[in-house]
Order: structure tokens, then sequence, then C-alpha cells
């Protein structure tokens, strides 16, 4: 059976840390690197609800997108982050956590929203927004991804094919008049790359925690901006995730959060 380091050294083979952003923390962040991981939840976060879910499973690893913690001086039961990291302790679980590094690569969080939002998928592969950083290896690398539809769309049907995708309970958008065909899209909070996708030509611009200043900026530019949610943009990836590990320890248990899901709700 595989050991949480097996797991680690996997991740960390298909979404390098080197693609993380300077402020991320990635990687095998909790527990004993020698712990059996037969059996491993996945998850976008790791939530107290998510921890519970893990013991009552028997899992001994969290495989999760965001990271358990940032900066971290203290763990104590003082507050939300120590009490998380406590309970995963005493429970013998372990967390790897691949964030902005599991966007960039291949196959990762922004190809599947490329996926979801109809520039990708069957034998059609998304490009690069921009290039974002470089591997060691010369390879370039993205938190985006561009790419057209097969074939272009009003933007009311888009809405509602994209809507569907996502799994979402709401859309936020602003309509420039534009027929939706060739879209860039960032998961998770984007709106800083909207310049990159307007340098591309893009009609459509996806992301999430979209501010009121890049919507008003997407009106005075002339390009469709929609909010898909954090969560939703996301949380596509834990399935490809979950699939990539059962593909890599065929003898390991690999099982998906069913209790974590879209925490904003739409009135």
């Amino acid at each position: 059976m595989p050991t949480v380091n097996d797991v680690y050294e996997f991740l960390i083979s298909i979404a390098p840390a080197e693609m993380k952003m300077d402020f991320d923390n990635v990687g095998f962040l909790a527990g004993h690197s020698g712990s059996d991981a037969s059996k491993i939840l996945v998850s976008l976060d790791i939530t107290h609800e998510v921890i519970s879910e893990s013991l009552d499973a028997g899992a001994g690893l969290i495989v999760s997108h965001h990271p358990l913690f940032f900066t971290l001086k203290s763990v104590t039961d003082k507050d939300i982050t120590g009490r998380k990291i406590l309970r995963l302790l005493s429970g013998g679980m372990s967390a790897i956590c691949m964030h902005t590094n599991l966007d960039a690569a291949r196959g990762g969080t922004n190809d599947a929203l490329a996926e979801a939002a109809g520039i990708a998928g069957g034998g059609r592969e998304a490009q690069l927004l921009t290039e974002h950083g470089l591997l060691e290896s010369g390879q370039a690398f993205s938190y985006g991804r561009v790419g057209h539809l097969q074939k272009p769309l009003p933007l009311s049907e888009y809405l509602m094919m994209l809507k569907s995708a996502l799994k979402t309970n709401g859309l936020r958008y602003h309509d420039a008049g534009n027929e939706v065909y060739k879209v860039a899209v960032v998961g998770g909070s984007g709106g800083s790359e909207l310049h990159h996708a307007i340098s591309k030509g893009c009609d459509t611009f996806i992301t999430a925690d979209i501010k009121y200043d890049v919507f008003l900026e997407a009106k005075e530019l002339g390009i469709n901006l929609i909010d898909g949610d954090h969560f939703c943009t996301e949380n596509l990836v834990v399935s490809p995730l979950a699939e990539k590990l059962s593909d890599a320890f065929p003898q390991a248990n690999i099982v998906i959060s069913k209790k974590h899901t879209q925490t904003a709700r739409f009135f």
C-alpha cells in the first residue's frame, strides 16, 4: 500500500512546486510521511466538516486544493487553523495540498475549467493564456487558458450551458453584447488577468471573485465577463485529480468529498 510520501512524490511530479505563486504554500503540510495512505479523501478544502468525513471514512490522508494554512506561527486550539491541524494529527491523518501549482499544471484546475467552458475536450487542448513562468526544462506555464468554442453562441445560451457545467447555483456576469466564441478562463480569483484575455482578443472571460472595478473595466472595454464562483470554477479539478490518484495507486481506495459543496448562495 502507498505511504503519504509516495502520494506526495507523485503529486509533485504532475504539479511541480516550482509552478506555485510566491505567496502560496503547497505540498505535504501535516502528518507523518510514512503513514499508510491506502484510503485517500480528495476535497477542494480541508474544513472541519471534511475532517469529520475523512475520520468517518477511515481515510489516513486528505488531498486538497486549497492549503491547510499559508503562514503559521503556532498550532493551538485558540484558532480555527490550529484546531483543524490538531484534529488531523490526533486522528492519525495527514494533509497534502496542491494549489496554484495544480492550477498551472496540464490536466489541472484550469484545463478542467477550460473543458467545462467548452474550449477544450474531445481531442482539443486549450492554449496558455499567457506565460506566467518557466520550468527548469524551459517549458512555459500559465494560471489561465484560452480557446474557441466549436461555434459561436449567444451569451444567454452560453450562460445556461456554463451554469450546468460548473454545477453552480448562480452566475454573476456582464453582457457586453458579444456572442461567445473566443474564451479565456482562470479558476478562482482571476480578475487581475482580464487584460490578458483582452490582449488575446477574447469576447468572454470567466473567473471568480470579481470586484466591482473589474466589472466596470469589462463594460468599458466591451468584453463579456462571467463570475462562476470560486468553489465552482475550481472544484472541477477534484474528480480528475482523484482519477489520477486511482491510476497511480490502483491498490488504494480514493474517495471524493460529498460533504464539501458550494458555500455562496444567491437569494
